[in-house]
């Protein structure tokens, strides 16, 4: 006769739905709770429930093995065989918990797991996954909880009908965290803590603007957080989804614990990477037009990023377009070894920082008439050629990548570039005086 396990649970329904909520043990969970593919019998619901099983749960792995602060959220299990085995219970109440504990028991009970049913996941199979993983290799973790739900699944055209239903209304209508959500909630992810505390301590990205957080939507004064786009009117320097990029990109040979998304740097750690970062990007500040010097200058920023009538000479390093490609540049350059940190700021000093020069007009399109009052382009492509007309102008390593670059410019602007190949092989390695 197979053994019991006896979880507690409580019935509920909702919609045409009856269903329990369980509190099992990860060892019960790892036991007890398989995938459709390993249940046989039904191609049908196998194809279906295995979507999305992949490389994700090494991750999941690592961060319940590693992680003391680990949570999981709930795992929706149908079960194999109709309605599980569920006996009510009622809680004996004393003349002292008489009052307190009142319909407490309603819809309380037992699950029996005894084999008579068989239990596969619905929503949950990267954590399945990585929970049955996490239990071999450490039993241990066989100890702690998560909470399951479990809904009946009935093997006839009609269970199977309603199963799947239940399947794609759970993946259709779950709502993820967004990447701005990440950055803003995230206490593991090591730039996400970078950058909110910018935001709080930074003394230019504190300032009351400078960074756009929220963008405000809808007739009831709703917030969200802002996208990756500046509005024209806003005097922003950046938005909070492009810090983190932008931070994320310089933030080279940290700590190989900060670019774990999953478990959180030391406190040690997270300190030396704020300094190093920051210091950086400082610099970066400086050398990139002296942006913070201007800003803070400026009685309307939006001004300094788009001067009215002469839009073409509006500061570049006030688009996050050009931030986002100076900053995977400084990364390439870098991360190459192709010239030093200082004289990567020299060079950065000498570029024309105006958004119709050499060679941020890779994403600005002048108007017909020369006004300068122009556009921006920030299609991909355009974003590409920006970033290698930056490693040319800063630091190629080769004549063919140089008149690459060019050759690019030529194809997408149908310009020939204003800078000469010439000029730029004088910061070709060996060239320099």
């Amino acid at each position: 006769m197979p053994s019991k396990t006896v979880v507690p649970a409580f019935q509920a329904k909702v919609g045409n739905w009856t269903y329990y909520s369980c509190l099992m043990s990860y060892a019960t969970v790892a036991r007890e709770i398989n995938f459709a593919h390993e249940l046989g019998g039904n191609k049908d619901l196998g194809t279906m429930i295995q979507r999305g099983v992949g490389a994700r749960t090494e991750e999941i792995t690592n961060y319940l093995l590693t992680n003391e602060n680990r949570f999981l959220g709930a795992i929706i299990v149908a079960a194999w065989g109709g309605e599980p085995n569920y006996i009510p219970v009622e809680i004996e109440k004393s003349m002292e918990t008489q009052g307190v504990l009142e319909g407490m028991d309603r819809n309380f009970g037992v699950l029996i797991l005894d084999g008579t049913h068989q239990f596969f996941a619905l929503d949950g199979q990267h954590r399945l996954r990585a929970i049955k993983d996490a239990v071999k290799r450490d039993p241990m973790l066989g100890k702690e909880d998560i909470n399951v739900i479990v809904v009946p699944h009935f093997d006839s055209e009609e269970g199977r009908r309603r199963t799947r239903r239940l399947f794609t209304n759970i993946n259709r209508n779950a709502v993820k965290t967004t990447a701005g959500e990440n950055i803003a909630l995230d206490e593991d992810d090591g730039f996400a803590i970078l950058t909110r505390r910018m935001l709080d301590e930074h003394p230019f990205l504190k300032g009351d603007g400078v960074v756009q957080i929220f963008t405000k939507q809808g007739h009831d004064g709703e917030l969200r957080l802002a996208s990756r786009q500046v509005g024209v009117t806003a005097n922003s320097w950046t938005t909070i989804g492009v810090l983190y990029d932008f931070i994320t990109e310089i933030g080279f040979r940290l700590d190989p614990s900060m670019n774990r998304t999953s478990q959180r740097a030391k406190d040690e750690i997270l300190d030396e990477s704020y300094d190093l970062v920051t210091q950086r990007l400082d610099e970066l500040l400086i050398a990139c037009g002296d942006l913070q010097s201007r800003y803070e200058g400026s009685t309307a920023p939006r001004e300094l990023r788009a001067p009215k009538g002469r839009d073409g000479e509006g500061h570049a390093f006030m688009r996050p377009v050009v931030q986002m490609q100076v900053a995977k540049a400084v990364r390439h350059i870098m991360d190459e070894g192709l010239i030093d940190w200082s004289e990567l700021l020299n060079r950065l000093e000498r570029l024309d920082w105006r958004i119709a020069s050499s060679p941020f007009s890779a994403v600005w399109l002048d108007t017909p008439d020369s006004s300068r009052k122009g556009k921006m382009i920030t299609a991909k492509e355009n974003a590409q050629l920006l970033y290698e007309l930056l490693l040319v102008h800063l630091a190629p390593n080769s004549r063919a990548q140089i008149d690459r670059a060019l050759k690019s410019y030529r194809a997408l602007k149908n310009v020939r570039y204003p800078v000469g190949p010439d000029q730029l092989a004088q910061h070709l390695p060996g060239m320099e005086s």
